[in-house]
């Protein structure tokens, strides 16, 4: 596939989402408005992290300043870094006070550029890379003796797993093992329990592997080194990992809610120490769980770490938090013309007499109207109208928008929960 084509792919799969309402997968950067500064930080602190350290950062913004999305850009730069990459929304299912719970999911949602669900691969791509140097010393790969010399060589490393956690050095050396003797049951059985999938049953796996129970509260972030540092060994920069809604937190009963502060502090403190190198935190949160009395600030200890300095209109990123301002005019303006370029390119040329700037500042006056002029919780609401239009020009030589669309709610779902409460909601 050419170039072109891929490019002309990406852009219908941008304007798809757009369509949802939703972030896309891939090509943020061509969507991207007014974010050049936060990308600059973000990705010196991945090329800090690729060197071998740990580092994290918070993303502070009210609904509707893009957080969601700038986390989906991290995502991609860090992938596009070869880092391997996981996105964690804390919710009932997935509370912060349970880290084992937080490092399941975790590893069922690592992703590589080309796999999603990636444990497995990962851990089988440090393993042929092992069998590949063999290879190179003149083993032929059919060798039954290549089996053993490969067992013999992942011992170092699994010592240094060990060193972090024994249980899971030993289900790795066992899914090896099973593994190569085609034992796939055990060896699917393994990796369920390095991913922290307290169902498995297999007693034959937990019996050659010498272990028991299940990854607990008390080693689930050992168990993290030890998967970030596999990951460095099988060839990657590192592992990112982003927690998108952590002032769910706030909601919880205050044992549970400082529980879940001080899991924070702990992981904090460990990337202060570079106790987990080559890893990269992106914690996102509303004002709110950074400013009030059931936030950060109910444990001081933790304010201390995160809090910033803010005594003008000047923020500064490179503080512990990136504070987003909210969507204004000219970035609707801006990321109109962005989409106009992307449908472009994925489903042929734009009429721009009929989708002109004077329609696309008059559709932003229409729609944020509706909301009091709140243009920072219409993004994804303009988006998603907007390339309706443009479907309509293409679709309709005889449409012209500037007088036949309906400047008008057409629903009761046009906005999400948190974009209601954000009209409510100042802080």
């Amino acid at each position: 596939m050419s170039a072109a084509d891929e490019r002309k792919l990406e852009s219908i799969g941008l304007i798809t989402a757009l369509r949802r309402g939703t972030v896309p997968e891939a090509g943020l950067s061509r969507l991207a408005v007014g974010l050049e500064t936060e990308e600059e930080v973000i990705s010196s602190q991945l090329s800090f992290a690729a060197a071998g350290h740990s580092d994290c950062k918070f993303l502070r913004g009210e609904y509707g300043s893009g957080k969601t999305f700038v986390i989906a850009r991290a995502s991609e730069i860090a992938a596009g870094r070869k880092f391997v990459v996981s996105h964690v929304v804390i919710s009932p299912d997935t509370p912060f006070h349970k880290l084992q719970a937080v490092y399941a999911k975790i590893c069922s949602g690592l992703t590589t550029p080309t796999e999603t669900h990636a444990l497995k691969s990962i851990i089988d791509t440090w393993i042929f890379g092992i069998e590949d140097r063999l290879i190179e010393t003149g083993i032929d790969e059919n060798d039954p003796v290549l089996a053993e010399l490969t067992a013999k060589e992942i011992e170092p490393s699994l010592e240094r797993v060990a060193g972090l956690s024994s249980g899971l050095a030993a289900a790795v050396r066992a899914y090896y093992i099973a593994n190569n003797s085609g034992d796939f049951a055990a060896a699917q059985a393994a990796i369920g329990w390095i991913s922290g999938d307290a169902t498995v049953a297999n007693r034959s796996f937990k019996l050659h592997a010498g272990i028991r129970g299940a990854v607990s509260e008390t080693d689930a972030l050992m168990f993290l080194k030890g998967i970030a540092y596999l990951i460095r060994q099988a060839g990657f920069s590192g592992l990112f990992v982003s927690f998108d809604e952590v002032e769910t937190m706030q909601n919880l009963t205050r044992p549970l809610r400082e529980k879940g502060y001080i899991n924070l502090r702990q992981i904090i403190d460990m990337t202060d120490k570079n106790e987990i190198p080559g890893c990269y935190f992106l914690f996102a949160g509303t004002p709110a769980f950074f400013e009030s009395a059931k936030g950060i600030r109910s444990l001081p200890a933790l304010y201390d770490r995160i809090s910033i300095i803010s005594d003008d209109e000047f923020s500064n990123p490179l503080q512990t938090q990136i504070v987003l301002s909210k969507f204004n005019a000219e970035k609707l303006e801006a990321a109109a013309y962005k989409v106009v370029d992307i449908y472009s390119e994925g489903f042929g040329r734009v009429d721009t007499a009929r989708i002109s700037p004077a329609f696309i500042t008059a559709m932003i006056a229409k729609i944020t109207s509706r909301f009091g002029g709140r243009v920072d919780v219409v993004p994804r609401l303009f988006l998603r109208e907007f390339v309706d239009v443009l479907d309509k020009c293409a679709l309709y030589k005889n449409y012209s928008p500037m007088e036949k669309y309906a400047f008008a709610p057409t629903g009761e779902t046009q906005l999400k929960e948190e974009e209601k409460a954000v009209m409510e909601v100042e802080w």
